[in-house]
């Protein structure tokens, strides 16, 4: 019975041992495990930081780019005005000196207009004292005519009717003639002397009428 005893008693510190071995094992494996987890939460923390660092770079940067781009925006919109305000500014100068030149241009065209009138009235003034002129040259020259007829008719009827009388008659006649004649034809010439002066006066050429 004794050596039973014995038997149950190194059964039980076996079991036992193998319970505690089991239990450091156990434990063992927490601790790696343990230690696992730590390693993981740091590398996530570490790439969650890294993440962070980049995003916040990545943000700084654009952030620095949109400045960039509004300043330059800022810019742009201020050499459009600019440049508007310029283009206005010559538009302007130039309605102003196209006005100017319009109104200019209208006066001298009025100006021109009223030159052209009174030539226009002179030149028929003129012509109507030119035409004048002529009608009495005219109707003196066809006074005279008449008048020359009228006496060479008459110096024929005297002729005729005296042809029978003395010749000494006949030859204070042709001497009476020959007197009288020399003054008419004197006055023809001066008339006619005075009608080209002023036809001449008129800028007419009396050879062309």
């Amino acid at each position: 019975m004794p050596p039973k005893t014995k038997e149950k008693g190194t059964k039980a510190g076996a079991q036992k041992k193998k319970r505690n071995a089991g239990a450091d094992v156990e434990a063992e494996s927490m601790r790696r495990l343990a230690l696992l987890e730590k390693e993981v939460l740091q590398d996530r923390l570490a790439l969650q930081r890294d993440e962070a660092r980049r995003a916040k770079a990545s943000e700084d940067q654009l952030k620095q780019r949109i400045k960039d781009l509004e300043a330059e925006l800022e810019g742009a919109r201020s050499e459009g005005k600019a440049i508007y305000a310029e283009m206005s500014r010559q538009c302007r100068s130039l309605q102003e000196a196209m006005q100017s030149r319009s109104r200019q241009l209208e006066e001298e065209v009025e100006g021109l207009r009223e030159q052209l009138e009174l030539c226009q009235r002179e030149a028929e003034a003129a012509q109507r004292e030119a035409k004048q002129a002529l009608g009495e040259r005219d109707q003196t020259l066809a006074q005279l005519r008449a008048h020359v007829a009228d006496m060479e008719a008459k110096y024929e009827e005297i002729l005729h009717i005296e042809a029978q009388c003395l010749q000494d008659s006949l030859d204070r006649l042709l001497a009476k003639l020959r007197d009288v004649k020399p003054q008419w034809d004197g006055a023809v010439l001066r008339l006619h002397t005075r009608l080209k002066e002023q036809l001449r006066q008129f800028g007419l050429n009396p050879l062309d009428l």
